[in-house]
C-alpha cells in the first residue's frame, strides 16, 4: 500500500515522454543543422510546467528586447513548434536565442542555456574545433548529471513527505481507534449499570408485594388464634364465628421477569454499537483515502468569462458580468465551469471542496477532451464524473437523484485511475455520497468545478478548494 501511494506523486518529475538519460542521448547524439532545430530541441526538453512558465516570461517585455513582446492571445495555445516560429518572427536571429537564454535562467533551467550557445552567432552552423566541441559536451553532460541528481533529491523529499503523512495518518487512526473503543466500553458499562438498576428496582417491588401478603396472612393468624382462645373459655358458644373466616386463597408470589429488561437493553446497546462501529469504519476509510491528498489549483485559461478566481487559484464564484477574455479552445464559453491545472493520468488523487452556503454547484473530474463550447451533458459517457446540487436540496449524479443525509459542508473527491473509480464523500460525517465504478479511463483527467450561476444575490458564495487537515 505504501508504495502505491507514490505513483501519482512521481509523475510530474519527468519531462513528457523522456527521462534525463534520454535527453542526454538526444542532446549529444549529433549537431543541429539549424538554429531553429536547436531551439526546438531545447523547448522539447522542458517539462509541461517549465514550458508553461517559459511562455509566461515570453509575454513580458524586457529592456533588452528590440521588439514588442509576443501577444498573449497568440501564445495561449501555441505548442513548442508554434512557439519557435513566433519567436523567430518576432526577434529574428540571434535575438530569439538570447531571449530564450534569459528566460531559461529565470525558470531556472541553466542546464539548457548551453544548448543555445550556437544561437549567439548567426554563423552557428559552421564547424567548430573538435576540442571546443568535446569541452562543450562535457559541460553539458555535467549539467544533465546535476539535473538527474536534483530530480532524485526531489524524489527523496517527496518520499520523506509521504512517510510523514503516513506517520500522521497512523497516529490519527490510533487516536480514533482508542476513542472508539473507549466510547464502546463506556456504553457497555452504562448499559450494564442500567440493567442492574432496573433488576434491583423490580426485585424491591416484588419484595414489597411479598411483605404485604405476609402481613395479611399474619393478621388472619392473629384473628384465628384469638378465636381459638375464646373456644377454650367457652366450649359451647351460642354464636358461630363472627365475623366468619374463610380458607385463605392460594396466593403465590408472582415471579418477576427480568428477561424483557435484559433483552431490551441488549438490543438498544447492539443498535448503538452498530451505529458507532459504522461511523468508525467510515472515518477510518476516509482517513486512508486522505493520504492521497494532492495540490489542486484552478486553471484560469479554462474559466468561463463570468467566473471570478482568487489570486491563489483556490476559490471561484460567478460574477455579475462577463469579462472580455480570449476565447481559446480550452475555455468554457457556454457554461460557468473551470478545470483544475493538475492532470490525473495514473495513481490516485484526493481533494476536497467547500460547498457550504450554496444552492447550486458541481464538482468532480472530467476527461481532457470534453467539449467546452455549446451544449454540455454532465454524464460519464460524455467524460463527466461529477455530482451536483440543485435548488438547495436536490443532489444529483448523471441526472439521477442522490439520497443524501446531512447536507455536506465539504465534499471530498477521490480518483483511482487504474481502478477506474471516482468517489465522493461528506467530509464532516465521513459518509460516502456516491461512487462511479468500472470506469474506463483512456486519457488524462482534470478536476472540475462549477459554482453555479449568480441569481440576484443567491448562490454567490464561492467554491473553495480546502486544504486537507490532519485534525479533521
Amino acid at each position: 500500500m505504501a508504495l502505491l501511494q507514490f505513483s501519482f506523486i512521481f509523475v510530474p518529475l519527468l519531462s513528457e515522454g523522456a527521462t534525463p538519460l534520454d535527453r542526454l542521448n538526444r542532446i549529444h547524439s549529433g549537431r543541429m543543422t539549424t538554429s531553429r532545430e536547436v531551439l526546438l530541441k531545447v523547448l522539447e526538453s522542458l517539462t509541461t510546467e517549465d514550458f508553461k512558465r517559459f511562455k509566461w516570461f515570453l509575454k513580458l517585455s524586457e529592456p533588452e528586447d528590440s521588439s514588442s513582446p509576443i501577444p498573449e492571445a497568440r501564445l495561449e495555445r501555441a505548442d513548442r513548434l508554434d512557439t519557435v516560429d513566433l519567436m523567430v518572427q518576432t526577434y529574428g536571429w540571434p535575438g530569439a536565442g538570447r531571449k530564450s537564454a534569459r528566460i531559461l535562467e529565470k525558470i531556472p533551467r541553466n542546464d539548457l542555456v548551453l544548448e543555445l550557445r550556437d544561437l549567439e552567432n548567426p554563423d552557428s552552423d559552421s564547424i567548430k574545433g573538435e576540442s571546443s566541441t568535446k569541452k562543450a559536451r562535457v559541460v553539458r553532460l555535467k549539467a544533465d548529471i546535476q539535473l538527474m541528481i536534483q530530480e532524485r533529491q526531489k524524489m527523496i523529499g517527496q518520499i520523506h513527505r509521504s512517510a510523514e503523512i503516513s506517520r500522521i495518518s497512523s497516529a490519527r487512526q490510533t487516536a480514533d481507534t482508542v476513542q472508539v473503543f473507549t466510547d464502546l466500553k463506556r456504553s457497555v458499562e452504562s448499559s450494564l449499570a442500567r440493567v442492574v438498576q432496573q433488576i434491583e428496582l423490580k426485585q424491591r417491588t416484588t419484595q414489597k408485594q411479598a411483605e404485604a401478603i405476609i402481613q395479611k396472612l399474619e393478621l388472619d393468624i392473629s384473628q384465628l388464634s384469638r378465636r381459638a382462645a375464646e373456644l377454650e373459655a367457652f366450649p359451647h358458644p351460642e354464636d358461630p364465628l363472627s365475623p366468619p373466616l374463610h380458607p385463605p386463597k392460594e396466593e403465590g408470589l408472582p415471579q418477576p421477569s427480568y428477561g424483557t429488561i435484559v433483552m431490551s437493553t441488549v438490543k438498544e446497546l447492539r443498535d448503538k454499537l452498530n451505529a458507532e462501529l459504522d461511523t468508525f469504519l467510515r472515518r477510518s476509510k476516509l482517513i486512508r483515502v486522505r493520504q492521497f491528498a494532492g495540490e489542486v489549483t484552478l486553471d484560469p485559461d479554462t474559466a468561463h468569462p463570468s467566473l471570478v478566481l482568487s489570486e491563489d487559484g483556490r476559490q471561484v464564484h460567478c460574477g455579475r458580468e462577463q469579462r472580455n477574455l480570449p476565447d481559446g479552445p480550452g475555455r468554457f464559453s457556454s457554461a460557468a465551469n473551470v478545470l483544475g491545472q493538475q492532470e490525473i493520468s495514473t495513481g490516485r488523487l484526493y481533494f476536497q471542496v467547500r460547498v457550504g452556503g450554496k444552492s447550486a454547484w458541481d464538482v468532480g473530474v472530467v476527461k481532457e477532451s470534453i467539449g467546452r463550447k455549446g451544449s454540455i451533458t454532465a454524464h460519464p459517457r460524455c467524460g463527466y464524473w461529477t455530482i451536483g446540487l440543485r435548488d438547495g436540496r436536490d443532489y444529483k449524479a448523471s441526472g439521477v437523484h442522490l439520497p443524501v443525509g446531512a447536507p455536506p459542508d465539504r465534499v471530498g473527491v477521490f480518483v483511482e485511475y487504474e481502478k477506474g473509480s471516482v468517489s465522493f464523500y461528506n467530509v464532516d460525517s465521513s459518509e460516502l455520497i456516491h461512487s462511479f465504478t468500472n470506469c474506463s479511463f483512456s486519457e488524462k483527467l482534470y478536476p472540475f468545478f462549477s459554482p453555479g450561476t449568480h441569481r440576484n444575490g443567491q448562490n454567490s458564495a464561492p467554491l473553495v478548494i480546502s486544504p486537507v487537515s490532519n485534525t479533521d
